[in-house]
């Protein structure tokens, strides 16, 4: 059973990931193409990166007892492209919940600009 230890709790935290993105609406709840085309372009280059390391030898797949021994390719675990897929999800998450956090950081400073709360001075 803890052979699906590591792809369970990537399917895990994808999961919750995708409850923060359907609450605030980041990414797929935001732009579903959009989101699936940017994620879909960073999981094939990560992909290659990984072929090319595998290739030149760099990679190889470790022995654990935590992930299921599927390999999709030689010395391409299963769990590689979901990890990858979580990866590039985590980072649109990131970014778009950051930049949300600045824009409505800047619209609420903009507007207690004018008048000062405390004084009652205008601007």
């Amino acid at each position: 059973m803890t052979a699906f230890a590591y792809l369970g709790g990537l399917l895990l935290v994808i999961g919750c990931m995708a409850l923060i993105d359907a609450r605030w609406r980041l990414v797929f709840w935001r732009a579903p193409i959009a989101a699936a085309v940017t994620i879909g372009v960073g999981l094939a280059f990560f992909l290659l990166w990984d072929a090319a390391g595998i290739v030149l030898g760099v990679f190889f797949r470790g022995e654990s007892q935590i992930v299921t021994g599927i390999e999709l390719a030689p010395e391409l675990p299963l769990e590689e492209p979901v990890f990858l897929f979580f990866l590039c999800y985590l980072t649109l998450v990131l970014v778009l919940g950051v930049e949300r956090m600045l824009r409505t950081r800047a619209l609420g400073h903009a507007a207690s600009v004018p008048g000062d709360r405390e004084t009652g001075a205008a601007g």
